[in-house]
């Protein structure tokens, strides 16, 4: 997480902060369980999707 903060512009606002840090959380999550097998197939989503 460091790393990232310190690519930030020299001035930057709290809520960008939390919002890359935000960001950043998902998508660690999100490699996580892809490397755990906690996936779901997209034809599991469409049969969870209020859309048609």
């Amino acid at each position: 997480m460091l790393k990232y903060i310190k690519e930030m512009p020299g001035q930057f606002s709290l809520d960008e902060l939390l919002d890359k840090l935000m960001l950043l959380h998902k998508i660690e999550t999100g490699l996580e369980q892809s490397n755990n097998d906690e996936v779901i197939s997209n034809s599991q989503v469409k049969d969870r999707s209020f859309y048609p």
